[in-house]
């Protein structure tokens, strides 16, 4: 299960799109801060008013046996719509690390059992986790998003970000270029990555070379492209 949190869905009082969480044992919080002016740094990510510092608040209080993991990303706070931070209109590497670092341990604060960096920023996965043990956030555990791919199943019809070229937040799809997937996988599992994430997930091949490659829980995250598909084939009795 996981959630688009918006600062438009906020009612008094609770969460409607949280209903059912009762009966689930784990949740993921994707925010959106619509109402938040965005800027080059990305600063509403780890506001503490913004929408996912709210609901992993909100969710860990109304539903102590629900798991919440929340995307680390600066996508959807950035006036540029990157992943990351720029730098004379490239991203600038090591001061994006710091930045997702800082908000990796903005919701560890704020009671997510797990962060999980979507950005694909070379060398994160370890920043994070040397973050969370020195300030004694052992108890957080991290996932990469290490074997995400290109497609063309992405849509963003979800988030209000701007549009932009998702290439380099996803590893190439051609499986000529398999090694290039490995080495990310390799690299994320050796700096301390607890979880890899594989996605988009409805390619059983794309999800079982991950784990064969390291020894992680793979979870696989269906993206939209995917989830349009499944339900057109359940409407046609498939």
């Amino acid at each position: 299960w996981s959630q688009w949190l918006c600062h438009w869905h906020r009612p008094p009082g609770g969460l409607p799109q949280a209903h059912g969480a009762e009966r689930l044992a784990v949740g993921a919080a994707l925010g959106v801060p619509s109402a938040a002016p965005k800027d080059p740094r990305g600063t509403p990510a780890d506001d503490a008013n913004g929408p996912v510092i709210q609901a992993t608040r909100l969710l860990r209080s109304a539903f102590p046996q629900l798991y919440v993991a929340c995307d680390v990303c600066l996508c959807a706070y950035t006036s540029h719509g990157h992943c990351g931070l720029l730098n004379d209109d490239r991203i600038d590497n090591a001061a994006s690390v710091e930045r997702l670092v800082q908000v990796a341990l903005a919701y560890a604060g704020a009671g997510a059992h797990m962060v999980a960096p979507s950005d694909m920023m070379d060398n994160r996965i370890g920043a994070i986790k040397a973050a969370l043990q020195n300030s004694g956030r052992t108890d957080v555990a991290l996932m990469s998003y290490a074997a995400k791919y290109a497609s063309a199943l992405y849509a963003r019809s979800a988030p209000p970000a701007p549009r932009r070229d998702r290439g380099p937040s996803c590893l190439p799809a051609a499986a000529r270029l398999r090694r290039v997937w490995v080495a990310a996988l390799l690299r994320d599992a050796a700096e301390g990555a607890d979880v890899i994430m594989v996605k988009p997930g409805l390619a059983y091949t794309l999800c079982a070379w991950p784990r064969r490659s390291a020894p992680r829980p793979s979870p696989c995250s269906q993206v939209s492209g995917e989830y349009a598909m499944l339900k057109a084939a359940a409407a046609a009795g498939a």
